[in-house]
């Protein structure tokens, strides 16, 4: 007997979270690790965490290809358990090395959920923007989750026990995963096309090429911000709040907020044209990101709020892409390898961060990251329009 699907959209949702607060769990604690490691400071610890975006990036490309060729299911197993023996490793280490290779570890397994949950989630789906939407909400939940969550574990019993909890709770998740979701009766691969929208050879050419450019740039100031926020409010509510615990509640409170816009932009992607409203997002982004880069206080987190809604905002659009114009046998390959390119490219944001701020400070990071935003406008510009039945 098949579970309904609501339940495996549920566990899939969840799964999402689980991605992404394990990504983050080094950014928020990594002021705790330097001190235990011996740094003075945590921006020269920061560089260290960089394997595992890289992995995010270039994991997902054989990913994609294993979805689609060997099943979704299985490697969805693989996800879980694989993130959870990372997070234990990542616990148990005992030097900034050996931390990266753990870390590097655990972002080659959170590398398989993008190109393989997502595609395993739309396939079939009536309403695919409304369903990206409530999948992009849940994974930005798991934001808020690694703000709250890491910042209380770090100071109730220590770095280790933030990445250990979550470890133990997702190899559970995967047992449940195993028990409740059935085996596939053939790979996407071998499964008969779908309903993919029909675009000329040039035209999708370029709507693939203006997403990937458009999804680097916007990896670029999710990878600053997400692990970033911590130390920048931090740095600029000095004197307000002055313990860790605060400060990720303050931080999981944007992330909570700001992630509706996803469920909002994921129903509007159903009725509006792509581009007009992907543009129009992104426009929006850099008047807010540099008024954030000279605000101080309440208002700097009244500022911020504003930006993370516009940059949760504009995460949908490349799967709404994928899922309209690539048919279901290839979807998770087509993602696998603009995952790799985009975050690959957006790695580099992790390895930079400390450095950046160190040397010019948060205020010049966030005009740097305006100055993205307006380049991502322009490189919309070239999208083509969307045939009619497309938006239909």
């Amino acid at each position: 007997m098949h579970p309904p699907a609501r339940t495996v959209a549920l566990l899939l949702n969840v799964a999402h979270a689980f991605d992404h607060l394990f990504l983050l769990i080094f950014a928020t604690a990594v002021a705790a690790i330097a001190a235990d490691f011996g740094f003075q400071r945590w921006e020269d610890l920061m560089p260290y965490g960089v394997g595992a975006f890289l992995m995010f990036g270039l994991g997902s490309l054989p990913a994609g290809k294993l979805g689609d060729s060997w099943g979704r299911r299985p490697m969805m197993l693989l996800f879980f358990f694989g993130m959870g023996a990372s997070a234990l490793l990542v616990a148990a280490t005992q030097s900034p090395w050996q931390l990266a290779g753990a870390l590097a570890l655990l972002g080659a397994f959170s590398a398989i959920y993008h190109p393989v949950g997502i595609p395993m989630l739309v396939q079939g789906s009536k309403t695919p923007g409304a369903t990206i939407g409530v999948n992009g909400l849940s994974g930005n939940l798991g934001i808020a989750a690694a703000a709250l969550t890491t910042g209380f574990l770090v100071q109730l019993a220590g770095w280790r026990a933030a990445f250990a909890v979550p470890g133990l709770l997702c190899i559970a998740l995967g047992l449940l995963f195993a028990r409740i979701v059935p085996a596939e009766a053939q790979p996407p691969s071998k499964r008969k096309a779908g309903q993919a929208v029909d675009l000329p050879p040039g035209a999708l050419a370029r709507v693939l090429v203006v997403m990937t450019v458009a999804s680097a740039a916007g990896g670029l100031l999710f990878n600053l911000t997400t692990n970033g926020n911590g130390q920048f409010l931090a740095e600029r509510l000095r004197g307000l709040v002055h313990d860790p615990a605060t400060i990720g509640l303050l931080l999981a409170g944007v992330y909570a907020l700001a992630s509706v816009s996803q469920v909002v932009v994921g129903r509007l992607l159903d009725r509006v044209p792509l581009k007009r409203l992907q543009l129009g997002i992104v426009l929006c982004q850099a008047p807010l990101l540099a008024a954030a880069s000279q605000a101080q206080g309440w208002w700097l987190y009244a500022t911020l709020l504003g930006v993370m809604v516009l940059i949760f905002g504009a995460i949908p659009f490349t799967d709404a892409v994928i899922v309209r114009y690539v048919d279901d046998s290839l979807r998770s390959r087509v993602a696998g390898l603009r995952l790799t390119l985009s975050l690959g490219f957006s790695s580099a944001a992790v390895w930079a961060l400390g450095p950046v701020v160190k040397s010019a400070g948060f205020a010049t990071l966030f005009l740097v990251m305006a100055g993205i935003s307006l380049f991502t406008a322009a490189a919309l510009l070239a999208m083509p329009g969307e045939p009619a039945r497309a938006r239909a």
